[in-house]
C-alpha cells in the first residue's frame, strides 16, 4: 500500500532554491509510490499562479514550470492555501493547471491519515 507524503513550500521567488528542491522532492515522492500532495502557502501561493515560476531556473536543476509540470503529470496534487491565495490578492482565474484553493482543515485531515511531511 503507498503512504502519503506532503511537501509544504513556504518560497517561491523570495527563495527560488528552496522552491526548487521542493518540487525535486516531491517528484521522488510521486514516482516511489507515495500519494504526494504539495501544499502552497505563504509566498508559495505565488506559486500557483500561471507563468509565475516560468522564469525560476537554479543551475543544476530542471526549470521549476517544468518540475512542476511534472509533479501533476506523475499524479501529484497541488494545493494552495485560501487564506495565503486571497491575502496576496491572487486570481482564481490564473490558477494553474492540478492546482486547487484548500483550507488548513484539509492538510489537517491528509496529515491524520499517517502522511509524512517535509517543509521548505
Amino acid at each position: 500500500m503507498a503512504g502519503k507524503f506532503l511537501v509544504s513550500i513556504t518560497v517561491a521567488k523570495n527563495d527560488p532554491d528552496k522552491a526548487t528542491v521542493a518540487f525535486v522532492v516531491a517528484n521522488a515522492a510521486v514516482a516511489s509510490g507515495q500519494e504526494t500532495v504539495v501544499f502552497l502557502n505563504v509566498e508559495g501561493a505565488y506559486l500557483s499562479s500561471k507563468g509565475y515560476a516560468d522564469d525560476i531556473h537554479e543551475e543544476g536543476f530542471a526549470p521549476l514550470k517544468d518540475l512542476m509540470a511534472q509533479f501533476t503529470e506523475a499524479g501529484g496534487t497541488i494545493w494552495v492555501c485560501s487564506p495565503c491565495f486571497k491575502k496576496r490578492n491572487l486570481d482564481e482565474g490564473n490558477l494553474i493547471d492540478g492546482a486547487t484553493i484548500v483550507g488548513g482543515a484539509k492538510v489537517v485531515e491528509f496529515l491524520s491519515q499517517g502522511a509524512a511531511s517535509i517543509s521548505y
